[in-house]
């Protein structure tokens, strides 16, 4: 589990495939000297296992799954990354609670500037366009950010200079695929009161209608609606 507080950058030092699957040895920051083999390790919003460490050098295996569903099979030798170690429990949680577990990825359509920041508007599936709200959290790319707005196809988000300064994201450009993990109370809440996950909902598991509320008091009567 990850807090979507991206803690340094890492450079791509080169990367073997073997059938469908790859291995990836990724140049780390000093402070992250504290991992051992075994540890996940976020890279771009990724959980990855290390599998072995050599110095600064992180080896870490990735499944087919992982490069069908995240962006990791478009990255290149050479290119940096975002990382971020596991969550402790006694952590501050500074952005919010992030599984790694990628969920899709977006377009970035459109980067603009607002004083100091930066604002970016992400093109999605609509698919994942239903668990997004304003003022809701989403990580693109392991990054912990804010909606500010956001339709069935698209969301906007503020990347103000800190995030600039020790993140990937700016770096970015105009057509170019990033990791999107959305928040997954969303996903919890939605198990919970329907039957079909795989679809959009229909038949809701909750009994909580119109003349329940009436039963209890909360009717038109009362002014609730």
């Amino acid at each position: 589990m990850f807090t979507g507080i991206v803690e340094g950058i890492g450079k791509v030092r080169s990367i073997r495939l073997s059938g469908s699957e790859a291995t990836f040895i990724i140049g780390v920051p000093d402070f992250f000297s504290d991992c051992h083999p075994g540890d996940s390790l976020s890279v771009d919003g990724v959980c990855l296992t290390i599998t072995s460490i050599r110095g600064d050098l992180f080896t870490l295996d990735v499944s087919a799954e992982t490069l069908k569903r995240s962006t990791l099979d478009t990255i290149k030798q050479g290119e940096m990354v975002n990382l971020e170690r596991a969550l402790r429990l006694s952590d501050r949680l500074g952005g919010h609670l992030v599984s790694g577990h990628v969920d899709g990825w977006g377009i970035i359509e459109k980067i603009g500037r607002l004083q100091r920041s930066w604002i970016i508007q992400i093109g999605i599936d609509q698919s994942l366009g239903r668990y997004l709200i304003e003022k809701g959290s989403i990580a693109v790319d392991g990054i912990s950010l804010t909606i500010n707005r956001c339709t069935g196809a698209s969301f906007d988000v503020t990347i103000i200079p800190q995030t600039a300064s020790i993140t990937t994201i700016i770096r970015k450009r105009v057509g170019t695929r990033v990791n999107i993990e959305i928040d997954l109370i969303s996903k919890y809440i939605e198990k919970f009161l329907f039957h079909d996950r795989g679809a959009m909902p229909k038949e809701p598991l909750s009994r909580i209608d119109r003349d329940m509320l009436i039963r209890y008091g909360f009717g038109e009567s009362n002014g609730h609606f």
